[in-house]
């Protein structure tokens, strides 16, 4: 029964994914169609999936080379990160456990949206000993960090391409628009009215189950943030969480370097449509598939006028290199080395957990 839940899981999240992408693909293939149309070609000659794969032969690998890089010292830093949160528990797993289960989490996010985080736990219950629920309190640490880096992220895109990202929305808000009012007082005034109701009748709704729930989330999240001030070295703890990020932004310009038409974007364009491009990723569907690459498109072409065919090429290159090709093949060869190395290991490193464990 549990089998057949996950697999229809799997089917469903995959279809979320496979119809946005479609839909993606639609839109731009009209595009293309249309815009080859005014240049004369036959649609013969005219395929959007024959140019992608056209694309895909001229991507400078050189660069491609540089993304693994960046992409496996981001991994590094999240097993240092991950090892210091699990130290104040008394637990000490071993580097290469914990390198090999991040490749295995990202490998398992594929099928099913945050199921790698459960397999992620779940090698090194297997593997170092440490109970489930105890790996799994610090992976909620992890990913609260990892949600202020995120924040700090978006912030930063505002701050360096402010310009472009609020004109676009107050050109599709319409500011000031027919009736004069300018949308950031507007909702400015929305938020302090709905603050002003929460505060009112807070007592009636904290009784509800939602907003329990809501609180519940709030105080686990900030309790995380917390525990980080009680490692040994926080410093070096904040230094691997925003080294992560840093390397996760580089991926996307070195990415843009790698394809012709993306690399003349500097290092503001990379990190707006690094920020739409994470986005994608929160939608559930497998490792982001077809909204991370409408909101890549999105970026692309609004802010940075590339064109649309062009975008869908750049948003293929680096998911199906990244996403797809790193994360199967480097998580395919963590399942089949987690068992080699633990071969003669595992039950030393057992002992001395069960010894160490409070």
């Amino acid at each position: 029964m549990k089998l057949l839940k996950n697999i229809l899981q799997f089917l469903f999240f995959l279809s979320i994914g496979s119809v946005i992408l479609y839909l993606v693909y639609q839109h731009q293939n009209t595009a293309f169609m249309a815009d080859c149309a005014l240049r004369g070609v036959p649609d013969s000659e005219c395929s959007l999936v024959g140019k992608l794969l056209n694309d895909f032969k001229s991507v400078r690998f050189g660069w491609i080379g540089l993304v693994f890089v960046a992409f496996l010292i981001s991994n590094i830093s999240r097993t240092f990160k991950w090892l210091m949160l699990l130290q104040p528990m008394g637990y000490r797993p071993s580097f290469i456990n914990g390198f090999l289960a991040n490749l295995v989490c990202y490998f398992a996010n594929l099928g099913l949206p945050r199921m790698g985080e459960v397999a992620r736990g779940g090698v090194l219950t297997k593997y170092e000993n440490i109970p489930l629920e105890k790996a799994m309190g610090t992976i909620v640490v992890d990913r609260a960090v990892d949600m202020m880096c995120l924040l700090l992220v978006f912030g930063l895109a505002l701050l360096f391409e402010s310009e472009k990202l609020l004109g676009f929305i107050a050109e599709n808000r319409g500011e000031g628009g027919t009736t004069g009012i300018n949308w950031k007082w507007a909702a400015l005034l929305l938020l302090l009215a709905l603050m002003s109701i929460v505060w009112f009748f807070r007592k009636r709704l904290m009784r509800t189950v939602f907003f329990q729930k809501i609180a519940k989330i709030l105080l686990g999240f900030w309790e995380g943030i917390m525990t980080v001030r009680q490692l040994d070295r926080p410093g070096i703890f904040i230094f691997h969480s925003l080294n992560i990020w840093v390397m996760f932004f580089l991926m996307t310009w070195l990415g843009f370097q790698a394809f012709g038409p993306t690399e003349h974007l500097g290092l503001r364009a990379a990190l707006t449509v690094f920020v739409f491009g994470t986005l994608g990723f929160v939608i559930p569907s497998p490792g982001g598939m077809g909204t991370f690459h409408a909101l890549v498109i999105t970026a692309l072409t609004l802010f940075y006028g590339v064109r649309g065919d062009d975008a869908f090429s750049a948003a293929n290159i680096i998911f199906f290199t990244v996403q797809i090709g790193f994360n199967s093949i480097l998580g395919i060869i963590a399942l089949i080395l987690l068992p080699i190395v633990n071969k003669k290991t595992m039950p030393q490193t057992r002992a001395v957990q069960q010894e160490m464990a409070p």
